[in-house]
């Protein structure tokens, strides 16, 4: 005779379930996280969300482990939830922390996990966008950059792959040419049609190395290169998935990308950055 693996009760011959308490236990997990990211907006006490939360822990055969699990999945969610429209609001962000704290997540795991960090890119874009200058983020240890006075880190990419547009012409469709005797020992030299030119842009990888947005440049910090960029010499900005390509206003300079993991927040920042900086 089997025994459920949910209520603990027999289950049949050869069965390790009854498919009752396996439909109990799916849908208390789905209520669960879902109770979760719809306190995002309500007005829910939260220490009550708790016990009611436990309550469907116990009514759906979940241990207490796998609660902890969807509470912080669940909270999760709602962090995807507050950036539907593009925008954390102040409001969402006082809720999404006061769930950090009356569910007590643990603080090192939060730290490095994206979607507390999504949070913090966001409020951080929010004060850009309301013309203050953030103060969000702390640096530890040393960095290889000279700032200017007045110039203050507002964000600090690590591993950031740096790459180069290069243009690089060649002609096809042509031949050699030849030659034609006119007298013993003289010839005449007929040259060959070089052909059409052919115009090839590559992206072309440099160097690898840290990157900070401040709110005059574009530093970057290479084994190889070593730079910082003026957000007043920059004359486009172009969007990718994962990093965000520049344009500099001169003549030999070449479209530069950073591959940074993040797109979206990379371009919002520096974009939002270059404008608080026309206002100064």
């Amino acid at each position: 005779m089997g025994i459920c693996k949910y209520c603990g009760k027999p289950a049949g011959f050869l069965k390790s379930k009854h498919k009752e308490c396996e439909l109990k236990y799916n849908n208390g997990k789905s209520k669960i996280k879902l109770n979760i990211k719809e306190a995002l907006n309500n007005k829910i006490n939260l220490a009550d969300l708790l016990e009611e939360i436990d309550n469907i822990a116990k009514e759906s055969f979940i241990k207490a482990d796998e609660t902890r699990k969807l509470i912080f999945r669940g909270w999760k969610e709602a962090v995807e939830a507050a950036f539907e429209d593009g925008i954390l609001t102040e409001d969402e962000e006082k809720r999404l922390n006061e769930m950090i704290e009356v569910f007590n997540f643990n603080r090192d795991k939060l730290n490095s996990d994206s979607s507390y960090q999504k949070i913090v890119k966001g409020a951080i874009l929010r004060d850009i966008m309301d013309g203050k200058l953030p103060d969000r983020v702390k640096i530890k240890g040393n960095i290889p950059f000279n700032l200017q006075k007045n110039e203050k880190i507002v964000w600090l990419f690590n591993d950031v792959d740096y790459y180069e547009k290069r243009t690089r012409r060649e002609y096809v469709g042509g031949y050699q040419g030849f030659s034609v005797r006119i007298a013993k020992g003289v010839y005449y030299r007929v040259g060959g049609f070089k052909g059409r030119p052919v115009t090839n842009t590559e992206t072309v990888y440099i160097d690898s190395g840290i990157m900070a947005i401040t709110n005059k440049h574009i530093y970057f910090s290479g084994g190889l290169k070593s730079f910082r960029i003026k957000y007043e010499k920059i004359v486009s900005f172009e969007p990718y998935s994962d990093g965000l390509g520049v344009q500099r206003d001169a003549q030999t300079a070449k479209p530069q990308i950073f591959v940074t993991g993040d797109g979206w927040f990379t371009f919002n920042l520096v974009k939002n950055l270059a404008e608080l900086r026309k206002k100064e």
